[in-house]
């Protein structure tokens, strides 16, 4: 189960760990996610049922690789009533918070008498990978689409595999509530590559969003520059800095919620307390009878996750920034007072009853964070990652002139002539 450390050679090897986990490397699977992109390109639809075929659904036929709006709604209507009003709920939170990041056109007046501003227009076409097979993950359905819906985007076009043709009722759902505008039955490389480049079927995007597996990742970064994307979505990770007021109970539940996604997340609590260290890796040990993941358990918390003991809250925060977690709790009582203090994580959840199960569906705030360690100079999925900004410059001839000579001797001086004479002719 999970070791408490606290020396610094011990934390020191733990960082390491953590360095070479989650990365995407050029290995094995490279090839293969290379491959089936160029047929796509090349092959267009006969590659999609080559490969839909072959990996999700032996009956797939291109005709139905469509799911209708009939088809949503009756997932929809298949649900229980509460869990109705919870998409709806979840979809009118997200909604509200990305509200507070929606950018407008602006435009001031320079002091030479020109405009300079900048115009804000929303991508027009963008697709959604949502991922399908072991698990249902509808609240990434509404993570990926509503920023997108916020920032204005026209076309949602989204995808997810249908494995021997099934799609959980709650992705539909979850796809309806969100009034997507294309779902297909397809999923891995083969989409994304779809997505990117279009095919007799499905059009071409113009941005590609959403997490996937190491087929879906390498995909992603194969189309990268024919087409935007969000992030390489590494694995999920979560610090907890706490101290002798945070409760146990919490703490180990906590610490459990990421560790039991996949056998490489990784789960750290930093405490300045010895004494609840050894409370929380009890509890832990507890809850962890309990739970129906324990294979996955085993190894995340064995090889990624730690206990960390520290003299205090100050040297806590400080080992968090240098993780930049994807997900950052402060389980303190005045937490708040550190907040200015974290440099590096992509959300923190503040004081005992903000846990990250909270923000994973309900808070509002985006779940799509950078991880492994990325939060250093990646954001979380927001409406800026659906718009486009252009630059706009309108000069009066009065204006223009007070710069000419500027730009005629800025040019000379990098050699370009024609950019000086582009200047100079409108003051002759």
């Amino acid at each position: 189960m999970v070791e408490i450390i606290k020396s610094s050679k011990d934390i020191e090897a733990f960082f390491e760990v953590l360095k070479k986990r989650g990365a995407v490397s050029d290995g094995e699977y490279s090839k293969i996610v290379k491959d089936i992109v160029k047929d796509v390109i090349e092959n267009k639809d006969k590659a999609l049922i080559k490969y839909t075929t072959k990996f999700d659904d032996p009956n797939f036929e291109i005709t139905n690789i469509e799911v209708s709006k009939e088809e949503q709604k009756a997932a929809f209507d298949s649900l229980n009533e509460n869990m109705k009003k919870v998409l709806y709920r979840a979809k009118d939170r997200i909604y509200s918070y990305h509200l507070h990041q929606k950018r407008t056109t602006w435009m001031y007046d320079g002091e030479l008498g020109e405009k300079l501003g900048q115009k804000i227009t929303p991508i027009e076409n963008v697709g959604v990978y949502v991922p399908g097979g072991k698990a249902a993950y509808p609240s990434s359905v509404l993570m990926n689409v509503m920023p997108a819906k916020v920032a204005g985007v026209k076309n949602i076009t989204m995808v997810t595999p249908a494995v021997k043709g099934y799609i959980n009722p709650l992705v539909l759902a979850s796809a309806y509530v969100c009034e997507v505008d294309h779902v297909y039955k397809i999923g891995g490389a083969q989409a994304v590559a779809a997505l990117a480049y279009g095919t007799e079927t499905i059009k071409k995007v113009d941005k590609i969003v959403g997490p996937g597996n190491i087929f879906v990742a390498l995909a992603k970064r194969e189309v990268y520059g024919t087409v935007g994307i969000d992030s390489i979505a590494g694995p999920s990770e979560i610090c907890i800095v706490a101290d002798n007021t945070s409760n146990a109970n919490f703490l180990a539940a906590d610490f459990l919620s990421q560790a039991e996604h996949d056998e490489i997340a990784s789960s750290v609590l930093i405490v300045s307390d010895e004494a609840k260290a050894i409370e929380v890796k009890n509890k832990i040990n507890e809850y962890y009878k309990t739970s129906s993941r324990k294979e996955i358990l085993d190894k995340s918390l064995l090889n990624c996750s730690r206990i960390i003991v520290v003299d205090n809250v100050a040297e806590a925060i400080k080992l968090a920034n240098r993780i930049a977690p994807e997900h950052l709790e402060l389980a303190l009582d005045n937490a708040m007072d550190y907040v200015d203090d974290v440099t590096n994580a992509g959300a923190i959840f503040i004081g005992h009853y903000t846990p990250e199960s909270l923000g994973d569906y309900m808070a509002g705030p985006n779940h799509v964070l950078p991880t492994v360690g990325t939060a250093r100079f990646f954001s979380p999925l927001g409406v800026d990652d659906f718009i486009k900004k252009t630059s706009l410059l309108s000069f009066t001839k009065d204006a223009a002139l007070k710069l000419i000579d500027d730009v005629d001797t800025f040019a000379m001086a990098e050699g370009l002539e024609m950019h000086a004479l582009a200047a100079r002719v409108r003051g002759e």
